[in-house]
């Protein structure tokens, strides 16, 4: 027998259909984010929910909150499309080519919604801007496969962390870069990144041929990708 909602503890089917309709809300600013633009407004995106502020506000402690939560939403679908290359057992620097690829594909699917999450920035009292939070979860598993690779190795990985935070924001600008001015494509974006990130990876990995490898990805002049 169905019970009132009003009854049902907190933990329940009432909070299981608040953050069902919660996730719907996100989902509905993220439709917003790329019809108006990075500068999109809250009005704007409740419209895209079929409902007003004030009842958007019942979800979402302000525009902070909304704009952190369709930041995690993006980094999940941005995850998803590396996960591939990621997880695959693959030889280290197709890897890395297939990580920078994805990275890159998925910012040019999404140029709108990734303008809106990494330029619109907001400053919350706990948990720092909405881009650290998607960079976080995107380097902390990008830590983990640097780390992984190190010591099966047999190397030292204690600057795994690091490196991953490095290699993100690097990708990231360059990245950032090349959506606005597009003098490049894609593939051939990806192989100078690759070629870039390469030289470094196989010293630290000791992996012989390195550079004849290097040179091959990039791209000789006057060819396109």
């Amino acid at each position: 027998m169905p019970q009132d909602e009003g009854s049902v503890k907190p933990g329940g089917a009432r909070a299981a259909r608040r953050a069902e309709r919660r996730a719907e809300m996100v989902e509905a600013a993220m439709a917003a984010v790329r019809e108006h633009g990075p500068g999109v407004s809250v009005a704007e995106m409740a419209a895209s929910a079929g409902i007003t502020k004030p009842v958007l506000y019942r979800h979402f402690t302000d525009r902070a909150d909304l704009q952190l939560a369709v930041g995690r939403r993006a980094a999940e679908d941005l995850m998803a499309k590396m996960a591939p290359a990621l997880m695959e057992d693959l030889a280290p620097v197709d890897q890395i080519a297939g990580v920078v690829d994805a990275f890159l594909a998925g910012i040019e699917e999404e140029p709108q919604l990734w303008r809106f999450v990494v330029h619109n920035t907001v400053e919350r009292e706990a948990g720092g801007e909405v881009v650290e939070d998607v960079r976080a979860q995107i380097a902390q598993l990008l830590a983990q496969l640097i780390g992984a690779r190190l010591r099966s190795a047999g190397k030292d990985s204690g600057a795994a962390e690091a490196w991953a935070y490095g290699l993100v924001g690097m990708v990231q600008s360059a990245g950032d870069w090349w959506l606005e001015r597009q003098t490049m494509s894609r593939a051939d974006l990806t192989r100078y990144l690759t070629a870039l990130i390469w030289n470094g990876a196989a010293g630290v990995l000791g992996e012989e041929g390195a550079p004849g490898k290097v040179l091959q990805l990039i791209p000789k002049e006057g060819t396109g990708g």
